[in-house]
This record gives C-alpha cells, sequence and structure tokens, in this order.
C-alpha cells in the first residue's frame, strides 16, 4: 500500500459539496466576468471540496491531497440565491494520484463537469 493512502480507495467513491451562491461567489465579484451570476473559479472550488469530501476518512493520518488539474465545463449559468451542488466520484486510482469525474447541479439543471486529478501527499511537506 502506498503511504498516506488506505486500501478502500477505490473507483466509485463518492463525495458531495453544496452551497448557496451568494454575491461574493458571483463572476463580478471574483472578477472572472461582468454579470452577477456563480462565477466559474467559485464552481471549481465546489467541486475540489466535493473532491475532498469523497476522500474524508479514507487517508491515513498525516496525508493530504492536492489539487493537481482540472478540465471544467461550466454549461449553465446559477443566480445569487440559488442552491447548487457537486458530486465528486473517484474515477480511477493511479498510485497516490487520484482521477475523479465531477458534475455539479442547480436544481436538477447540470450546470458544470469537470475531470479533476489529485495527489496524495505527506501534510507535513506543506507544514500542516
Amino acid at each position: 500500500m502506498i503511504a498516506g493512502m488506505s486500501s478502500d480507495i477505490a473507483p466509485g467513491l463518492t463525495g458531495e459539496a453544496r452551497r448557496v451562491v451568494t454575491q461574493d461567489q458571483t463572476s463580478i465579484a471574483l472578477r472572472s466576468g461582468d454579470v452577477p451570476v456563480f462565477g466559474t473559479p467559485a464552481l471549481l472550488a465546489m467541486m475540489e471540496e466535493a473532491a475532498v469530501a469523497a476522500l474524508h476518512g479514507h487517508l491515513a493520518d498525516g496525508a493530504t491531497s492536492v489539487g493537481m488539474s482540472a478540465d471544467l465545463e461550466h454549461l449553465s449559468p446559477s443566480r445569487v440565491g440559488a442552491e447548487v451542488r457537486a458530486i465528486a466520484r473517484v474515477a480511477k486510482v493511479d498510485g497516490r494520484t487520484l482521477a475523479f469525474e465531477i458534475e455539479a447541479y442547480d436544481g436538477e439543471t447540470l450546470i458544470g463537469r469537470a475531470r479533476h486529478r489529485r495527489v496524495i501527499v505527506e501534510r507535513a511537506r506543506f507544514g500542516g
């Protein structure tokens, strides 16, 4: 077994993140656009949060994961006040590298999807 990994990290493991869109998460506030809708950087952060949630309780003491790459499609806008959620699923385990497939929704509407990779590292390397 690779240091930091639990033997139960396998494809199919899922995690979820939810939030209500606030003004500080809009493209205007994040300076990624000029309309008051859920900004792409906030969408990506929620998707990464879902991936982290999928690993909760599955990493050895002293281990964490860090984002390595993301390929994101932001498909539909969400207004301030909308309840949005992301669901991340481990798609592949390759040593310390984990590949996720993530979908995000506003109600039943698919608002984004991503392929995201994270790598398992020792937390001490980052001072935490």
